[in-house]
């Protein structure tokens, strides 16, 4: 039986990589690959343009404190690429989730040989796009919860600045591993509150999971091709440790 080791999740993006590069997956990863790279485009250009102009002001207006300046942002710059990650994950899976429910069911078929039930494309678009609005909602009405928290965590001497970039990581890292596995569950119609109690059970290794992804999303470049290998390491994570279902228990989460 799966213990939940988070080791082993790095395996998954290992294979979902390499997955990706059979005859058959490639034309479901093209689409998808060039809605990242105008995403990544508009999006990068804007925030380097942006946090550059902020800093440059900063300094040119308070320099005999340009050291503490400096310190400031490189924290905030640390938060601004979390946030950046997370953007970008957020903008071309909403505009491609379509594309990349018809991979992870093509993965499922690849490795299980078997598949989700049959379903008329205009039904699955539209069945993608609600789940995709359920998703949104999920993460902005937790979202605003764990910004309180951050916020509030600030006012604590010494531990409130490593304590909220924390809680942002661990946030950002369990989005991305709901986002990613729950094309395969809802490919089953998996109900989206039952998906996240099978992802609790395994509370490392989804955390893990979702931590890669997310390093993997804010290096610039490389997250134009990160996102169809998170989705093929998700599926094959859901496939082999979440998809026989676990019982469903209260939480924020």
């Amino acid at each position: 039986m799966f213990q939940d080791n988070p080791a082993k999740v790095f395996q998954y993006l290992v294979s979902g990589a390499k997955l990706l590069l059979q005859p058959g997956l490639k034309r479901f990863v093209i689409i998808p690959l060039l809605i990242n790279l105008v995403v990544f485009i508009l999006l990068t250009t804007w925030a380097v343009n942006t946090f550059s102009d902020y800093y440059s002001s900063a300094v040119e207006q308070n320099d005999w404190l340009a050291w503490l300046i400096l310190l400031f942002w490189l924290f905030a710059g640390l938060i601004a690429l979390l946030v950046y990650g997370y953007t970008f994950n957020l903008l071309t899976t909403l505009i491609a989730a379509p594309f990349y429910g018809f991979l992870a069911e093509k993965i499922e078929q690849r490795v299980t040989g078997n598949s989700a039930p049959a379903e008329p494309l205009a039904s699955l678009i539209v069945r993608t796009f609600k789940r995709e609005l359920v998703k949104l909602w999920y993460f902005i009405s937790r979202g605003v919860l764990i910004f309180i928290a951050i916020i509030a965590l600030f006012f604590i001497p010494l531990i409130g600045s490593f304590g909220g970039l924390l809680i942002s990581s661990l946030w950002s890292a369990w989005c991305m591993t709901v986002q990613y596995t729950d094309y395969s569950a809802d490919n089953h119609q998996v109900a989206f509150k039952d998906m996240r109690a099978r992802l609790r059970q395994k509370p490392l290794s989804s955390f893990s999971l979702g931590g890669l992804i997310i390093l993997g999303s804010i290096v610039p470049v490389l997250n134009i091709f990160m996102m169809p290998v998170a989705v093929a390491a998700s599926t094959l994570y859901w496939l082999d440790h979440h998809q026989k279902g676990a019982a469903t228990t209260p939480s924020i989460l």
